[in-house]
């Protein structure tokens, strides 16, 4: 019995494609079974043909291998539509289905893939680590009523939020904050916040943060207004 064991790190693009990459020895009865470390099953290959019965569901119509090149020793898997969830460990198995062949080669490929919004990532490529962020691109803010709304959509990591005034004040600057995260694991924020009417002519700033960009938006409220 043959066997290798081969590691690869990669970085793929939120919603973007990304290849899996995994050659084998070269044979006309590969069996592919491609998991994620965590058990799931990505895909399987066998009998010359895709085995997906038993796929994760988070994977369904997301994965094929490159069919035309699996004679030639490819056994790499193509994963579509990338989100936040993808990112983690993942093995690739091979070996010959051939039973009674005299020497049996195994291949087992391992890739830890990273998904990323922007080149804003940082990476450690000694630890093979990295964290992805989407970040604060865009901060809206609006007066309704006696009310600021301060809000941000498609952020990651979870986003903080601030609320100051320019000048400074003593103000008890009372606000309610809510975050929601999507089903692509991004976070949008929103918080609303209560106008004084002790102090007048101030400008109201709202900042939103992650650990990766901050942006920050203000609105002048004149006495009138309230």
């Amino acid at each position: 019995m043959v066997s290798c064991v081969l590691w690869s790190l990669l970085l793929s693009y939120f919603l973007e494609s990304c290849i899996l990459p995994c050659s084998t020895q070269v044979n006309d009865n590969l069996v592919i079974v491609w998991t994620q470390l965590t058990s799931r099953l990505v895909h399987s290959y066998f009998e010359n043909q895709d085995q997906l019965e038993h796929q994760d569901q988070h994977f369904r119509g997301r994965t094929s291998l490159f069919k035309d090149q699996i004679s030639r020793g490819n056994a790499s898997l193509q994963l579509t539509g990338v989100e936040v969830q993808d990112q983690d460990r993942y093995r690739c198995y091979t070996m010959d289905g051939m039973r009674d062949t005299q020497e049996i080669h195994k291949t087992t490929c391992l890739c830890f893939l990273c998904v990323q919004y922007s080149v804003n990532v940082v990476s450690n490529s000694s630890q093979s680590s990295s964290f992805l962020a989407a970040p604060v691109s865009k901060v809206n803010m609006e007066q309704v009523g006696n009310r600021i709304i301060c809000s941000s959509e498609g952020i990651y990591p979870e986003p903080d939020l601030t609320w100051s005034t320019s000048p400074p004040s003593n103000l008890n600057l009372q606000n309610q904050t809510s975050i929601q995260q999507t089903e692509q694991q991004l976070y949008n924020i929103s918080s609303s916040l209560i106008l004084s009417d002790s102090e007048t002519d101030l400008i109201y700033i709202c900042t939103i943060s992650t650990r990766s960009n901050s942006r920050r938006v203000s609105l002048f409220i004149p006495s009138k207004c309230f």
